[in-house]
């Protein structure tokens, strides 16, 4: 298992690329009109719309995302969203730690995915 980014949900990405590319410097990539990354070399940050989320997450939240193995062979007790395959090619499956933050355990699925990430 990897921790590999923090995904802030927002309700308008283009403000937030705008903002985190001129104070990093560092053009996001961009992989749906709701979602892109800016990758520091160290982190990387992930900036979503609210549509790439259910709704039960707030436009505000922030999401702790981990790169597992196999995340169908994950066993939690009680996961906010079941395994489900992104249109950015990852299939990830979130659930709520103890204090409610949320994390997204996901692994890449497609071959751009999977290149992406080295597996």
């Amino acid at each position: 298992m990897n921790f590999v980014s923090t995904r802030v949900v927002t309700g308008d990405v283009a403000r937030l690329i705008a903002f985190y590319e001129q104070i990093t410097g560092i053009p996001a990539k961009s992989f749906t009109p709701d979602f892109a990354e800016i990758n520091t070399g160290t982190a990387t940050l992930a900036i979503a719309g609210a549509s790439t989320v259910p709704g039960f997450v707030r436009p505000d939240e922030k999401i702790l995302e981990f790169l597992v193995d196999d995340v169908d062979a994950v066993e939690v007790a009680e996961p906010v969203l079941p395994p489900t395959t992104m249109p950015w090619g990852n299939r990830s499956m979130l659930v709520r730690d103890p204090d409610g933050t949320l994390v997204n355990l996901f692994t890449p699925v497609t071959p751009e995915a999977k290149l992406k990430f080295g597996v």
